[in-house]
């Protein structure tokens, strides 16, 4: 069975990461109309959603918190959690379409053919664009991590998208320390936006 495999979250300085594998029948997969999560609308992300949920042969994720990724992003191996998380989700008899974080295509593949055991797994940049399963498990991480997104929000308050180049995130992240002193919880503290926020204590 064929199967793509895609990430969300990878780069925001809040919440956690999400990893998605959506294994099926491609042509049914794309005849829904999926793309790469980011070219949809949040309305058209969550019926699509429920879409793929409905058609695919299977749909799995993994939610990868910010702990695990500071653990990994101080001693650099963010893909290496990567690799690890997406390991978990492979099944042995299945074909994979994966995208890749690696600036190396075939250096990610053998890493996770490595870790998993599988020898029919194909890493390409921009899966989620070019290939119906890899958009489908795509749209299935983001959504579940804006699902997530909004739980966070719930308890600690608004704070954009969470994303280092959003200004509104920034802002949050500095009003919350001149007042707490603190950090919020769900932050990544190994971020270098977060170092140059509590860096500057002084100026607070």
């Amino acid at each position: 069975m064929l199967c793509g495999c895609d990430e969300a979250g990878r780069g925001p300085v809040i919440g956690p990461m999400v990893i998605a594998v959506v294994c099926g029948e491609s042509d049914a997969i794309k005849r829904i109309g999926v793309r790469d999560s980011k070219m949809l609308s949040e309305a058209t992300r969550e019926r699509m959603f429920e879409e793929i949920k409905r058609i695919a042969n299977s749909v799995e994720y993994i939610v990868v918190d910010e702990k695990q990724i500071d653990e990994a992003t101080f001693k650099n191996e963010l893909n290496l959690l990567e690799a690890k998380t997406i390991s978990k989700l492979i099944k042995p008899a299945n074909e994979y379409i994966v995208d890749c974080p690696d600036v190396n295509e075939e250096r990610f593949a053998k890493l996770l053919t490595e870790l998993s055991g599988n020898g029919n797994i194909v890493s390409k940049h921009k899966a989620d664009v070019n290939y119906p399963l890899a958009s489908a498990a795509s749209i299935i991480a983001k959504v579940t991590r804006e699902r997530e997104i909004s739980q966070i929000k719930l308890e600690i308050g608004e704070f954009g998208s969470g994303y280092p180049s959003d200004e509104r995130t920034i802002s949050f992240l500095e009003n919350y320390f001149k007042l707490n002193r603190k950090l919020p919880p769900h932050v990544r503290k190994s971020w270098k936006t977060v170092n140059k926020i509590t860096s500057n204590l002084d100026q607070y």
